[in-house]
């Protein structure tokens, strides 16, 4: 399996706006959505990923607390269903069911909202305050399957806390790393 990083997008790039369809529920959803919330969480996720299964417990506690004290958040799969039938929207619906997500699961079938948020890898992580800036992009913690560190969500915890505090980005920020987004054969963006 190669390992793929996140592609660390510019600090203070705006959230691009997206249509998807929320897998637990058949509802729309948009950035017009979380506009409510003083911080959106985007996270692109899936099913079959190992680096995805060494965190998705402690991610799902994480994104529940961060839900509860007011940030928008939003999982994303955008990987080639029909190559990772564990991706398909199906399979994505029981594994927030499994996992008792609170957050709506957007199935990004054309892969165009990856590309759009640079997205590479699962998990990836974005932050986006207020103004819907990006204030995070990077990892969760450095706990990796195999590597014995316990996994804690340290950096997206901080990160999360400073935005909702109005403080400025972090100022260390490390990528992700995981499993890269499985792209439909000749859909794979320049960056990937």
């Amino acid at each position: 399996m190669a390992l793929t990083p996140s592609t660390m997008l510019a600090l203070g790039t705006p959230a691009p706006d997206f249509t998807l369809t929320d897998v637990t529920t058949g509802r729309a959803i948009s950035l017009a959505t979380f506009a409510d919330r003083p911080v959106l969480l985007v996270m692109f996720i899936c099913r079959h990923c190992p680096y995805v299964k060494h965190v998705e417990k402690a991610l799902t506690a994480l994104a529940n607390e961060y839900l509860a004290r007011g940030v928008g958040v939003l999982a994303i799969s955008s990987n080639d269903a029909a190559a990772y039938p564990d991706d398909a929207p199906e399979s994505l619906r029981a594994m927030a069911r499994e996992l008792g997500f609170q957050f709506p699961y957007g199935y990004d079938e054309s892969q165009e909202v990856a590309k759009a948020f640079q997205a590479a890898c699962t998990p990836d992580f974005f932050v986006y305050d207020r103004a819907r800036a990006l204030v995070y992009r990077g990892q969760m913690d450095d706990s990796r399957p195999g590597n014995g560190v316990p996994v804690t969500g340290s950096d997206l915890r901080r990160a999360l806390d400073a935005a909702l505090a109005g403080e400025p980005p972090l100022g260390e920020q490390k990528p992700s790393i995981g499993c890269n987004i499985k792209w439909r054969p000749g859909n794979a963006p320049a960056y990937a």
